[in-house]
């Protein structure tokens, strides 16, 4: 069996780099939605850009409810989500052509949340054939545009 080593990830595993607060609720009162990357505010939640994006156009739907369970989110909060995820989804289709979609949401540390303590949804364009040697092997992203023009482009469509 072979063993690649990350120690670089072991400050993100014990938790060693979680920043005093909530990321996102943080974002939220810095008031500046472009250097905090939000490209859409809604009623009950917004979306911004992915910070390390796995894809160009990786964006993050977040309720303005700060909990860390789906359970216990307002029902208007949830429906909001959903919806919105839709119309990202038309989005994200539309600028990148994509072959399809991942989303998903980690719930906990243990299930590889990196902000634990607030839910948020994931949502990234894929391609058949998306990873290749150099994120696999040299486990380096190569990104075809840079975050501030994926920013605009995605903004410009909510």
């Amino acid at each position: 069996m072979d063993f690649l080593f990350t120690p670089w990830r072991y400050a993100y595993v014990t938790g060693q780099e979680s920043p005093s607060g909530c990321l996102f609720c943080g974002l939220l009162r810095r008031g500046n939605d472009e250097s905090s990357m939000i490209v859409h505010r809604g009623q009950h939640c917004f979306v911004m850009l992915n910070a390390f994006p796995y894809t160009s156009g990786h964006v993050m739907l977040v309720p303005y409810q700060h909990t860390d369970e789906i359970q216990k989110l307002d029902s208007a909060a949830a429906t909001e989500m959903i919806t919105t995820a839709q119309k990202t989804e038309g989005i994200l289709r539309e600028l990148y052509h994509p072959d399809g979609l991942n989303l998903g949401m980690n719930l906990g540390r243990a299930a590889g949340a990196g902000v634990a303590d607030h839910i948020h949804l994931h949502m990234l364009p894929r391609w058949v054939a998306d990873s290749n040697f150099m994120s696999v092997v040299g486990e380096t992203r190569v990104l075809p545009e840079d975050l501030h023009t994926t920013y605009r482009r995605i903004r410009e469509k909510f």
